[in-house]
C-alpha cells in the first residue's frame, strides 16, 4: 500500500525549489502524481503486473479521477498501469451540488432553524458564498447569511462529524474545558492534537526518513503551498463518467455524519451519472452489514458504479468507523458485494 502526500508541500513532502509551491493547480498535481507512479514502477518493476486501485477522500474527488484519466491515456501508448478501480470518499465531484447540499444537511440534523435554512437556500447558498470568498468579494447578503449559519451551528460542533464531541483544547484553551469526563471513550476526539505532537518527535521523523524543508514544524495546515483554489469549481463528475466508459469500476462512499461534503449531494450525483450513462440498477438500495450491525446503505449501477454510506462515519470515515470502513475497503478490493446479512 502506497500513501502519496500530494500536492507538493503537503505532509512531509517538499521541494528544494520554492517556486514549486507557487500557482499549483489540479493539472500540475495530476501530472506530478503520474510521474511519481511511473518512477515508482521503474524503481520497483516487480509490482508492474499487480492490480492497482487508487483511493482518496475529500478534494481527492479531483485528484483521483484526474490521475486515473492520465493513467488511462498513458496506457494507450504504453501499457504500464493495471488500474482495476477507484474509490472516492466524501468527494468533491461537482462544486454546486456538493456544497449546496450542506444547507439541507444542517437543517435535517437540527443545526439550523427553518428561517436560516430558507435564507441559506434562497438569499445566498454555500457555493455562492465560497465563490465570493475565494475572490475576496463577499457580498453583504452572503455575509449576513453565513454569520447566522455560523451562530446557529456553533463552533462547538465538528462540521466534519456533526455527532462527534469536539476536542475542547482545539476550540478553546484547556482552562475553559467543560465537563471533560463527558468526552466519548469510543473515539479520541483530541487525536489531532496528539498526532501533531507525535509527528514532530525527532525519532518519528527519523523513522519516516522525513525532512522538514522550509517549515519548522509539522502542522495540520500550513500556508507554504499556493494552490489555485478556484479549481474547486471545476466539475470532475464527467471525468468519473469517462473512466466508467473505459471500464474502470468506481465506488463513491460517504460517511453519513459529514456536513462538509454530505452524502445527499454525492448520492444525487452518482444517481444522475448512472442515468446519463444508461446504467441499470444491479443492486437495489439496501443496508449492508459489518459484524452484527448495519454498516451503512448501498446501491450499485451496472455492476461498475457503486454508492455506499458508512453509518456513523465522519468526513474521514476510517477515523470514526474503522471496522466498517475496512469492510467496505475489503469488499471493494475483492470485487464482492457488501454483506447483506450478518
Amino acid at each position: 500500500m502506497l500513501y502519496l502526500e500530494t500536492p507538493i508541500g503537503v505532509g512531509f513532502s517538499y521541494s528544494t525549489n520554492t517556486s514549486s509551491y507557487e500557482a499549483v493547480d489540479d493539472e500540475i498535481t495530476a501530472r506530478d502524481n503520474l510521474v511519481f507512479l511511473q518512477n515508482w514502477y521503474n524503481k520497483f518493476p516487480n509490482y508492474r503486473h499487480r492490480d492497482l486501485y487508487i483511493t482518496g477522500e475529500s478534494y481527492a474527488g479531483h485528484y483521483i479521477p484526474q490521475l486515473a484519466k492520465l493513467m488511462v491515456e498513458f496506457n494507450k501508448k504504453q501499457n504500464l498501469f493495471n488500474l482495476k478501480g477507484i474509490a472516492l470518499g466524501n468527494p468533491v465531484l461537482e462544486f454546486a451540488t456538493d456544497f449546496n447540499s450542506r444547507a439541507e444537511y444542517f437543517w435535517s440534523h437540527g443545526l439550523i432553524s427553518d428561517s436560516t435554512y430558507n435564507m441559506f437556500t434562497s438569499v445566498c447558498n454555500y457555493s455562492r458564498y465560497v465563490s465570493e470568498y475565494y475572490r475576496d468579494s463577499v457580498s453583504p447578503s452572503c455575509s449576513k447569511v453565513m454569520s447566522q449559519v455560523s451562530r446557529e451551528t456553533s463552533k462547538f460542533v465538528d462540521k466534519y462529524d456533526v455527532t462527534l464531541d469536539v476536542c475542547i483544547s482545539s476550540v478553546l484553551s484547556q482552562s475553559m474545558a467543560i465537563n471533560p469526563q463527558q468526552v466519548s471513550e469510543r473515539v479520541d476526539v483530541c487525536v489531532e492534537d496528539k498526532i501533531v505532537n507525535y509527528l514532530n518527535r525527532k525519532d518519528v521523523q527519523k523513522a519516516l526518513h522525513a525532512r522538514l524543508v522550509g517549515v519548522r514544524r509539522w502542522t495540520m495546515c500550513s500556508n507554504i503551498l499556493d494552490y489555485q483554489l478556484l479549481n474547486l469549481e471545476m466539475p470532475t463528475i464527467s471525468i468519473v463518467g469517462s473512466l466508467i466508459k473505459s471500464g474502470i469500476p468506481v465506488l463513491v462512499y460517504s460517511g453519513d455524519q459529514d456536513s462538509v461534503i454530505p452524502l445527499t449531494g454525492s448520492r444525487s450525483l452518482v444517481s444522475r451519472l448512472a442515468k446519463e450513462l444508461e446504467l441499470e440498477t444491479t443492486v437495489p438500495y439496501r443496508v449492508w452489514f459489518e459484524g452484527k450491525q448495519v454498516g451503512g446503505w448501498t446501491q450499485v449501477y451496472g455492476n461498475i458504479l457503486s454508492f455506499a454510506t458508512i453509518r456513523g462515519a465522519s468526513h474521514e470515515a476510517p477515523f470514526s468507523q474503522p471496522e466498517r470502513s475496512l469492510m467496505l475497503f475489503k469488499s471493494f478490493l475483492e470485487g464482492k458485494p457488501l454483506p447483506e446479512v450478518f
